[in-house]
């Protein structure tokens, strides 16, 4: 999507107040470190999406507010390892205080992806636990923020709350089977395990998931991609797969 230009005034003064169906809080800080031209695409995105865009000193970078509900965001729109143990330690206590956080990292060099990848386990974050979502670009990020807020908002509004605490749940209690399945597929590592739960999902979301769909989501190169398409379509491997 095009950015629609806004003025930098208004922006400064939190002047873009469209009425619409939620309302986006930026923390004044996290604006002020980003190029203007970002801060413009986000504020036309906002408002093509019918959110309000206020700026706050809020702990983390973005809190929605949609439906009814809350959902707060840390973004690093590139990841850097030198500040890794700020970010798992901002992550950490902001996990304490809200409820809803994702945490949305860019990586647009393989070797980004991979720096983050071995620091997060390094780091012994607690998978799902936040969620984090890796991206290519900054425009990436931004919009999958928006799509997991409305996500929320909707189930928010449709009482699935209960059904989405409850998938979680077997989830974090399927996660070794989880992670034993994927890395069963030849040339997948935990790595990439780790990168599929996070973009896509359940083992059944990531069985349906298409190659077009993978390479979207996730940092996986096209070979990978194929194989776990052909592992999940191909009966003689899902139904027996080699655990050790």
């Amino acid at each position: 999507m095009a950015a629609v230009p806004v003025s930098l005034d208004a922006l400064a003064s939190g002047d873009c107040t469209k009425l619409g169906s939620g309302v986006c809080l930026m923390n004044p800080t996290w604006r002020d470190e980003q190029h203007p031209s970002f801060i413009r695409f986000i504020a036309s995105f906002l408002s093509a999406n019918s959110y309000r865009l206020n700026f706050l000193p809020i702990s983390p970078d973005f809190i929605f507010n949609n439906g009814g509900l809350s959902v707060a965001f840390i973004f690093e729109t590139t990841w850097d390892p030198d500040k890794a143990s700020v970010v798992f330690s901002r992550v950490e206590r902001l996990k304490a205080q809200f409820r809803l956080l994702y945490v949305v990292i860019g990586v647009p060099t393989r070797e980004q992806n991979d720096s983050f990848n071995h620091l997060y386990f390094k780091y012994g974050v607690e998978l799902g636990r936040p969620t984090f979502v890796l991206v290519r670009d900054p425009e990436m990020g931004f919009e999958k923020i928006v799509k997991i807020a409305h996500a929320r908002g909707v189930c928010k509004r449709q009482d699935a709350v209960g059904t989405m605490r409850s998938e979680r749940e077997r989830a974090v209690q399927g996660m070794d089977m989880f992670l034993r399945v994927v890395t069963s597929i030849p040339g997948i590592d935990d790595h990439d395990a780790n990168a599929l739960v996070q973009s896509i999902g359940s083992i059944e979301a990531i069985s349906k998931a298409s190659k077009s769909f993978i390479l979207e989501t996730t940092d996986l190169s096209v070979e990978k991609a194929e194989r776990i398409v052909r592992f999940f379509r191909d009966p003689k491997n899902y139904l027996s797969p080699k655990l050790d």
